[in-house]
């Protein structure tokens, strides 16, 4: 960021909706969001999103699902604060090196714990094996930082997470992964996780973006194009423009339940971090002298 520019305030809008066909099959929610910000909206920004499997062997991937995305805002903040006075190739570096490792080893910390306080049962042993006992709590993670110098985005799995610029362009941080084919997915449960793991820095721009999105893959799984689900960023910018936060997160939980009601039948979730100030659309110096 320039000296001198007045640093950035953001507001986390998030939700997570039950799929459709879950609701017909009694079936739970499988994901997961957290998030960590100061009080005042200023940065650091610490947004996640998970995606229980939900298979048969995956039997406690709602468990797994929240303890990854847990672990992964609670290591990224932890991340964040002891690297903050680290120049950038330090901050880069050390971030793809060491935040996927410390996600995997917390989350496999958890899963033991929970393990160890509530043992499978005989029916429970029969789907999945004591030595792949992870399957069963098997999730992907989604995950961005925010600051006022960079941004910070990693990726296990399926999912999405999309940036938009001001001008409303929208741009995938980390491209699609060409070898999650149909249903298939990279997960936190696999034996060796940390090479899957995709990672990006991004230096903050000025203006820095007008909002980041992140979603499990039941929400861009309920178009029927990929032009049609990179449109949703456009039209979140317009509204958050026009009509205001207020009006997104009142309305978010009707919008996610359709999108799966029509569409995928999934689990549904979508966070959106996005810019308070500077006002979305309006340059530095028009916010500064207003």
């Amino acid at each position: 960021m320039p000296p001198g520019t007045k640093p950035p305030r953001w507001r986390v809008i998030a939700h997570s909706e039950q799929g459709a066909s879950h609701v017909r099959r009694n079936l739970s929610n499988q994901d997961a969001v957290k998030s960590s910000m100061p009080s005042d909206g200023s940065a650091p920004i610490v947004l996640a999103v998970a995606d229980g499997h939900g298979s048969p062997k995956s039997f406690r991937s709602e468990i797994g699902a929240s303890f990854a995305a847990d672990s992964a805002v609670t290591v990224c903040c932890d991340f964040l604060e002891r690297i903050r006075d680290a120049s950038a190739t330090v901050i880069k570096n050390s971030a793809e090196q060491q935040v996927p490792r410390r996600i995997i080893d917390k989350w496999k910390q958890q899963v033991d714990q929970h393990l160890s306080a509530n043992p499978f049962s005989a029916g429970e042993l029969e789907l999945v094996t004591q030595e792949r006992y992870p399957v069963a709590y098997g999730s992907t993670v989604l995950l961005v930082a925010i600051t006022n110098q960079f941004l910070l985005f990693f990726q296990l799995g399926d999912g999405e997470i999309l940036m938009v610029s001001d001008t409303g362009e929208v741009t995938r941080p980390i491209p699609k992964d060409p070898a999650l084919i149909a249903n298939e997915t990279t997960s936190l449960c696999m034996k060796n996780a940390l090479p899957e793991f995709r990672f990006r820095f991004q230096h903050a721009n000025d203006p820095p973006p007008g909002l980041v999105l992140l979603s499990t893959d039941g929400y861009p799984n309920s178009f029927s194009s990929q032009d049609g689900f990179l449109k949703v960023g456009t039209d979140l910018l317009e509204i958050l423009r026009t009509d205001g936060g207020d009006s997104v997160e009142r309305d978010l939980p009707g919008w996610l339940r359709d999108a799966s009601t029509l569409g995928s039948g999934d689990d549904v979730t979508l966070a959106i971090v996005y810019r308070v100030e500077p006002l979305l659309g309006v340059p530095s110096e028009a916010n500064d002298n207003s």
